[in-house]
């Protein structure tokens, strides 16, 4: 299904991103080999490209979100052995979504699990 947005984006979507497009720079030359600050920063652009292309606009990141992100720890975190296993990163996601009244873009399961899921 297509949506037009708007996008948001949070600083720690950018650097899981980020970090994540590195660590598959660095499988993609080879088993076992390091990441390199040069595979971060071409990651970076690419990322920081995708975003800009998508015109998503910036989601801060308040106390408020912070408090919201703990909650959604508690009601759907890994920690509590929730079915949606939620890790840090997707409790700051959920945390945003709530404060900004919008979906969640994801794959796999782990949203589905919880009342954002669609």
């Amino acid at each position: 299904e297509q949506h037009g947005g708007p996008f948001y984006v949070s600083a720690v979507v950018r650097m899981e991103a980020s970090l994540s497009l590195t660590r598959r720079m660095a499988e993609a030359t080879g088993r076992d080999r390091p990441t390199t600050p040069d595979m971060l920063a071409t990651a970076r652009r690419m990322v920081d490209q995708f975003f800009a292309d998508l015109e998503a606009k910036e989601a801060m990141i308040s106390g408020d979100v912070g408090t919201k992100a703990l909650d959604a720890a508690q009601q759907f975190g890994k920690i509590v052995n929730h079915p949606a296993k939620l890790n840090m990163g997707d409790c700051f996601t959920y945390a945003c979504a709530r404060a900004y009244r919008t979906k969640i873009a994801y794959k796999g399961n782990d949203f589905t699990e919880t009342d954002l899921g669609w």
